[in-house]
């Protein structure tokens, strides 16, 4: 039977190390939208953890051992869609059924041979270790008042993803430490919103590091502006503060060393950036939402056979707007990159302007950066 072989060749891979992902779509019926199998380390065994994701917004895990019993489960679970598709470091393989029930499995045999001749890279696998090691742990007060997580510490599934987003931001600020004081800190916030990493970072440096910390969420939604104001006050973290007003305006009373921001829109990024610059931030961390500007401006001939196709202008245009604004940092005297936030299946929303300032940064190097800026303009706005 199909299933049972795309099952067995499925279960093979993971075996093997080589599975990178199996994707589940096209229900047949039931609840589930979608699932998706990876490989996990749990309680020291490799197993094959089913994620699926169900109308009412929950997600369950289901983790089935890499043997005849488990295989036998995933026979089962293939049975019920549509279309499976198997994801390998040694190629890839479909699985198909039509509205008549007649199934098929597409590349298997080509990707059976390869595991048989050992022509497979090994995937890493990660599971309980990497829970272990995340900096937070659901239990912090924070996330209860936000509404990320129970009263038992326990993160809602449909927060799941922010928990994730928040606990790589912070990772990436670990990350930038020996660039940033030690005992006292000064951080902004431009563009908050809800302020889910308002909250965090602020809880990472004031009660993790144990640093005195005095920080601004600006926003200009008066509401959640009240709102943060509020939860801010019930938490007791008394150097968090946020005001409402335009982030292009906005005077820190003191020189922020640390300037944060995610997902401000399209341009609201330039703004971010902007302020950062003017105030001498010694870092920089951002992660832009929407980009637009560029895509209504993009003025080049070269580059005419991908901006003729909509999507691929999108992304040539998101690319090239995080590219300029990295250039734009360099001239000024920043070590810069971009970085991966997250899974980019979470949210494609997902890049990240990392920025360091480096005070010995040479001046050629400087005006070399700012000339290619500058180029860069030319040749994407044709003026």
């Amino acid at each position: 039977m199909p299933h049972q072989d795309f099952a067995a060749l499925a279960m093979l891979t993971a075996r093997a190390q080589a599975l990178k992902k199996v994707v589940f779509s096209r229900p047949v019926s039931g609840d589930i939208v979608k699932m998706v199998g990876t490989l996990r380390l749990i309680g020291g065994k490799t197993v094959l953890q089913l994620e699926s994701f169900h109308t009412d917004n929950k997600a369950k895990h289901e983790n089935l051992p890499l043997d005849h019993a488990g295989e036998a489960t995933l026979a089962a679970r293939v049975a019920a869609f549509g279309q499976v598709n198997l994801l390998t470091t040694a190629g890839d393989a479909e699985y198909k059924k039509n509205k008549k029930g007649h199934a098929v499995v597409l590349g298997g045999d080509k990707l059976r041979r390869k595991l048989e001749q050992k022509d497979a890279e090994q995937v890493s696998v990660t599971g309980n270790d990497k829970e272990k090691n995340r900096i937070l742990t659901g239990a912090e007060p924070f996330l209860r008042h936000l509404g990320v997580s129970d009263e038992n510490g326990r993160v809602y599934d449909k927060k799941r993803a922010k928990f994730r987003q928040i606990n790589r931001f912070l990772e990436l600020i670990r990350d930038v430490l020996p660039a940033l004081p030690k005992d006292e800190i000064r951080i902004c916030d431009l563009c908050c919103g809800k302020s889910y990493l308002s909250f965090a970072v602020y809880h990472y440096f004031a009660n993790v590091l144990g640093m005195r910390v005095s920080m601004t969420g600006v926003d200009l939604k008066s509401d959640v502006v009240a709102y943060c104001n509020e939860v801010a006050e019930k938490l007791h973290f008394d150097g968090l503060t946020f005001l409402c007003g335009d982030v292009g305006k906005y005077e820190s009373p003191e020189r922020p060393q640390l300037v944060i921001s995610l997902h401000a829109c399209d341009t609201a990024t330039d703004l971010v950036l902007e302020r950062a610059l003017a105030f001498g931030a010694r870092v920089i961390l951002a992660t832009p939402c929407c980009h637009h500007e560029l895509n209504h401006t993009l003025n080049c001939n070269a580059l005419s056979f991908i901006a003729e196709h909509s999507m691929l202008r999108q992304k040539l245009c998101d690319a090239a707007t995080d590219a300029l604004r990295l250039k734009m940092l360099q001239a000024n005297g920043y070590d810069v990159a971009a970085l991966e936030l997250i899974d980019p299946e979470e949210t494609p929303k997902n890049v990240m302007l990392r920025a360091i300032y480096n005070e010995k940064s040479p001046q050629t190097v400087r005006e070399k950066a700012r000339l290619e800026y500058e180029e860069a303009k030319r040749f994407l706005l044709g003026t």
